[in-house]
């Protein structure tokens, strides 16, 4: 790590300073000594226009966070990642998922390794993109069962929701990631095996919890009278060899270069590309790849995701915000929460930076939500009067898809007015009814839902999480902390059967003996 780490520049210290300085900042006041607010902290970028005036933060703390990104190298370890660098330190590996979005011809000059990935990408888009369309021609297929965990789990099942607009008739898609049986047992009663295909995710063909529902998936289909496994299963993994032995034929691959949680634009995204069909697939990459080369090529003071991270930075490491709230106002974007949990969670929840050494202040904060209108009626209690002050971010479509009276005017009202509320509060001398106001908020605004603006949207939260982990000094793309208590759970199964306690805690020792007793 070349780089310095935010703490250590002199920009985080002019920003220490000038937090003490407007910690007593109030948006009301704000607002009304600059008529121009709303136009100066709001932006748009390809597919989405970002409100950003209601969050806690004036010029001075705006310059002073691009000037950290400036000393931190910001810029050049965003194009070391784009140019195919080894940015992922602890595992030695390039961070490509952009070059999978990437248009069919690279620019001149691209560097020669990139362009060999790019070649061998395409080769595996334009094979999977084929088979997604023989299988919507097919109409002896109903259903689609995909099986995965994760990454693998997680962007297809949102993006799949999300789009439920542009999904082919006659099909149904289902996702099961959980290994308690309960998941899948629900789901198999719904299914006939000549009338389902399964699609096994896991790009080892190793992952603990998606071989177990895999096998459970093959037995049933056996159990039923199936008898074409090669046809009824299809595999994305990079071990065409266990898929085969598990009896799949058909697999498409993907690459180290690829996390799971960035994966969606890949072979993984394959029952998206069956759902909205290939046009729809190329239409999804187009968006991300056009928020990429806003990324890339906009100006740092006029980058949406620079500006997003660096807000997230400003409140985690001055503000002493812990958590923030996700409230996307479309039941279709229902999943986006979950799916940025794992995002920002899973990439920014470290402890030590790229050397190893302990950081002196918080990183990732805890993402949570759910869809509006229905979290005003659960807990947008606690955000208009609770004790901690938790950032929010709505994320509403213009144009509904429906054609229901009344319904989307509603919709919006709620999303402007909880906005509006949370930062002007209300007075009442009896405290009851009295709300402080001053809360921040974001507000994500896409014209319509359709796969450019998804993958617009999405993309913007990848390089957004890629800013705060890059000043933060961490590596963003590594996961080790997922591994240890997987490593656990295969030495604790076979003593439920056994009851062997040899070694254990007594915390543990004494639950395994509760779960054998009769």
């Amino acid at each position: 790590m070349n780089r310095p780490r935010c703490d250590q520049t002199p920009a985080w210290a002019l920003l220490q300073q000038h937090f003490q300085q407007v910690r007593g900042f109030d948006l009301r006041e704000a607002f009304a000594a600059d008529a121009q607010r709303f136009e100066r902290f709001s932006q748009k970028a390809p597919h989405v226009f970002a409100d950003l005036s209601k969050n806690r933060i004036d010029d001075q703390a705006e310059a002073l966070l691009l000037q950290l990104a400036r000393e931190c190298g910001l810029a050049e370890h965003r194009d070391a990642m784009f140019a195919g660098e080894p940015i992922n330190a602890t595992e030695g590996r390039a961070v490509l998922h952009t070059l999978l979005r990437a248009p069919d011809e690279l620019p001149p000059g691209a560097p020669a390794g990139l362009a060999a990935h790019h070649a061998e990408m395409l080769a595996t888009r334009e094979a999977m993109l084929a088979y997604a369309e023989q299988v919507r021609a097919d109409a002896a297929i109903t259903d689609v069962v995909n099986i995965g965990i994760g990454g693998s789990d997680l962007g297809p099942k949102m993006a799949v929701a999300a789009l439920d607009d542009f999904v082919v008739p006659g099909k149904r898609f289902h996702f099961v990631s959980n290994v308690d049986g309960h998941e899948l047992a629900a789901l198999l009663p719904r299914l006939k095996p000549a009338s389902t295909l399964f699609l096994i995710a896991s790009k080892t063909f190793t992952t603990a919890e998606t071989l177990t529902n895999a096998r459970s998936a093959r037995r049933w289909f056996e159990q039923g009278g199936g008898r074409d496994v090669a046809r009824h299963f299809a595999a994305l993994t990079t071990n065409v060899a266990a898929a085969r032995a598990f009896g799949i034929t058909t697999s498409f691959g993907f690459w180290d270069w690829v996390g799971g949680r960035y994966s969606l634009w890949s072979a993984i995204g394959l029952p998206l590309a069956i759902a909205i069909g290939a046009q729809g697939f190329r239409a999804l990459l187009a968006g991300a790849h056009a928020m990429d080369r806003h990324f890339c090529e906009a100006p740092l003071a006029a980058n949406l995701p620079v500006r997003l991270g660096l807000l997230d930075l400003w409140y985690r490491n001055f503000h002493g915000f812990t958590s923030r709230n996700i409230a996307p106002y479309h039941s279709a974007l229902r999943y986006v929460p979950a799916y940025l949990q794992q995002l920002e969670m899973e990439s920014n929840g470290k402890r030590v930076d790229l050397r190893g050494q302990a950081l002196p202040f918080g990183s990732s904060p805890v993402l949570w939500g759910e869809p509006g209108t229905n979290g005003q009626h659960a807990f947008f209690q606690m955000l208009h009067q609770g004790t901690d002050v938790i950032p929010l971010e709505f994320v509403a479509v213009r144009q509904a898809s429906h054609a229901l009276d009344g319904h989307h005017a509603q919709l919006l009202a709620n999303a402007l007015a909880q906005a509006q509320a949370l930062m002007l509060g209300k007075s009442d001398a009896g405290g009851h009814r009295h709300f402080t106001g001053n809360r921040p908020s974001s507000f994500l605004l896409l014209d319509r839902l359709t796969p450019e603006s998804l993958g617009a949207l999405i993309a913007l939260q990848e390089h957004r999480v890629f800013v705060s982990g890059s000043l933060w000094g961490i590596n963003s793309f590594d996961q080790w902390g997922v591994e240890l208590g997987k490593v656990l759970a295969r030495d604790i199964e076979p003593r439920l059967a056994s009851g062997d306690l040899a070694g254990l805690d007594g915390s543990t020792a004494g639950l395994l003996t509760r779960l054998r007793a009769a």
